[in-house]
């Protein structure tokens, strides 16, 4: 059993770092269930596959398996992958970016509160709607494997509905973290003070609505990102009669007005939606979006739909990460499971 941290990690100065800073690893899971991925669960591993191999060319990758099959046909797929490291951890689903635990440093260890530790959230598979009980025990697997002190909090809160520039700023939107069926007795202050407590954020940015079609109501991550500390890229959608058309403008305004705590502005960047409508065979719209990109050491990794928006997305990613690498990779079949890249992995900080 890991020792789990007493106080709040605000006390014992931790914070959450952002993504762009060194990451020591990336954690995911390995897809299965063929019915979860809509038929596609081959195709799904395919472009899957390629994904853990272009991360791996970048920083170690940790991936979660949930029995002898997913074992098995990940050894085959991954075959000879440099950095990987498997684990026998039962699961409901892969999306690491959500029942994962967020990782917080601080600058040296005392008392025994380590550099490096994480905060382990209740996860309910996004207000209740699939099966989380494996899942909500992955924290607890990874700790035990990390031999890593912790701290436990009872809320739900998910990584996607979360983007930190590790500075004390936070984006999020209205329609996933005021849900009823995640924390119904909490109301922005309430959340604003447990993010304050358990992750160090002292400033909240709420958006309001996500995509059309995102089952985990309107994460920040399918939608808006920031790529610095004051830089913030937002989707916007150029088709005036798209449902996101609006969503996504007014999101856009609330960013113009935001002053961050030292006084200045956001830099904002306009991050265009796929062109192409993507449905699921019984009708449900897809949310795909270039704004669920990852980071890893040295580059971006951004998903690409096979839509004619592909290369433009990956054209304004370069001019605004000039020092990093910017690939596009396949990401049409994933998309089938409501997320994509980001939704994908965790990362782990490295300490520096």
């Amino acid at each position: 059993m890991t020792h789990i941290l007493t106080g709040t990690p605000r006390q014992h100065s931790y914070s959450m770092p952002a993504e762009w800073a060194p990451h020591s690893a990336t954690w995911m899971s390995w897809p299965f269930d063929d019915e979860m991925w809509h038929g596609h669960l081959a195709e799904v591993r395919r472009e899957y596959a390629q994904f853990v191999k272009t991360i791996a060319r970048f920083e170690p990758v940790h991936l979660l398996l949930r029995d002898k099959e997913a074992r098995d046909t990940a050894s085959a797929a991954l075959q000879g992958t440099p950095g990987l490291t498997f684990h026998d951890i039962p699961l409901d689903d892969v999306w690491m970016r959500d029942n994962g635990p967020l990782f917080i440093t601080r600058k040296g260890s005392d008392g025994g509160f380590p550099a490096l530790s994480f905060v382990n959230w209740e996860f309910n598979s996004w207000g209740q709607k699939y099966e989380w009980d494996q899942d909500n025990k992955v924290p607890k697997a990874m700790a035990e494997w990390l031999n890593m002190p912790h701290f436990d909090q009872a809320l739900v809160m998910e990584g996607g509905s979360l983007e930190i520039n590790g500075l004390g700023a936070c984006i999020t939107t209205e329609q996933c973290l005021l849900s009823p069926y995640r924390n119904p007795k909490l109301d922005k202050k309430g959340i604003e003070a447990a993010l304050e407590a358990y992750l160090g954020i002292d400033q909240v940015i709420w958006l309001k609505l996500g995509l059309e079609g995102d089952h985990t109501d309107g994460h920040v991550d399918t939608i808006t990102r920031f790529a610095r500390s004051h830089t913030v890229l937002s989707s916007i959608c150029e088709d005036r009669s798209d449902v996101n058309y609006e969503r996504m403008q007014e999101n856009w305004d609330i960013l113009q007005g935001v002053r961050l705590r030292d006084g200045k502005s956001l830099e904002l960047v306009a991050l265009p939606l796929p062109e192409k409508r993507l449905e699921l065979a019984d009708g449900k719209r897809l949310p795909p979006t270039y704004a669920n990109f990852y980071f890893v050491n040295g580059a971006v990794l951004v998903p690409q739909y096979g839509d004619r928006q592909d290369s433009k997305a990956l054209d304004i990613l370069r001019k605004v990460f000039p020092d990093r690498e910017v690939l596009g990779l396949p990401s049409r079949y994933i998309i089938t499971g409501g997320g994509s890249f980001h939704c994908l992995t965790q990362q782990q900080p490295a300490l520096v």
